[in-house]
């Protein structure tokens, strides 16, 4: 598999959508998770992330302009102990709570599908992080319509173990469009930098200025546990 520039996927791309990173830093002392949001319409981009202990949530900027909050508004990472979860949409809360009944991530996802939002089908993408003795495998998964056929969903699982300033990148679109093509093939093998700072600022400096709505990134220490999150809205 290439490895791509995380920087030129970003720039070269107007609406990936919404996208998940996943991997170790470049000095190999940390995981790294980045998470973002787009939006076309009014109602995606009235949005901001939001933390609270022991995970982030999308609210709305402007309560007033809310409209159908059922796909917006969801909590895109929560934590278990040992485990990092992150995803697009509400099935964040099925994985938790099938993790925390000592279920796996893929049980979870089983018992769900794309989102229900004709004629896109939106894929649901996402994530766990497993840190095990100081060191941590990752998982993720795509969700989605076979070829815009909304009676089938075809679920996709990838198992990660940690390489040295790797990561993986999957998004919910291959590009714009109307209706706007679902992302294929396997996760995106990508560069990573050292720092939840530089990775932070590679993300957001290169996701179109226009669609772009916020960036969540954390990393984990994997010697001592430490963390560190840094949440940038557009909207302030």
């Amino acid at each position: 598999m290439a490895l791509f520039d995380l920087s030129k996927l970003l720039s070269e791309n107007t609406y990936p959508g919404r996208g998940i990173v996943i991997g170790t830093s470049a000095d190999g002392k940390n995981a790294m998770i980045a998470y973002f949001i787009m939006g076309r319409s009014e109602n995606s981009r009235n949005r901001v992330f939001e933390s609270f202990e022991g995970g982030m949530r999308t609210k709305a900027f402007d309560e007033s302009k809310l409209q159908d909050p059922s796909l917006i508004i969801y909590n895109p990472y929560l934590a278990l102990p040992g485990c990092d979860i992150i995803t697009n949409g509400d099935q964040t809360n099925t994985i938790y709570d099938f993790m925390k009944d000592g279920k796996t991530f893929e049980e979870a996802l089983m018992t769900r599908e794309f989102e229900p939002d004709a004629p896109n089908f939106t894929p649901r993408i996402s994530g766990a992080l497993y840190y095990n003795d100081k060191a941590f495998t990752y998982k993720m998964s795509i969700l989605k319509s076979a070829n815009g056929n909304s009676e089938v969903c075809n679920r996709f699982f990838y198992n990660y173990e940690m390489r040295r300033g790797i990561g993986h990148f999957i998004h919910t679109y291959k590009c714009d469009g109307n209706p706007i093509p679902s992302f294929y093939g396997e996760p995106e093998e990508v560069e990573l930098p050292n720092t939840a700072e530089e990775l932070a600022d590679l993300v957001w400096k290169n996701l179109n200025e226009d669609n772009k709505v916020s960036l969540f990134v954390r990393t984990v220490c994997l010697e001592c546990g430490k963390s560190e999150d840094i949440i940038i809205n557009k909207n302030k």
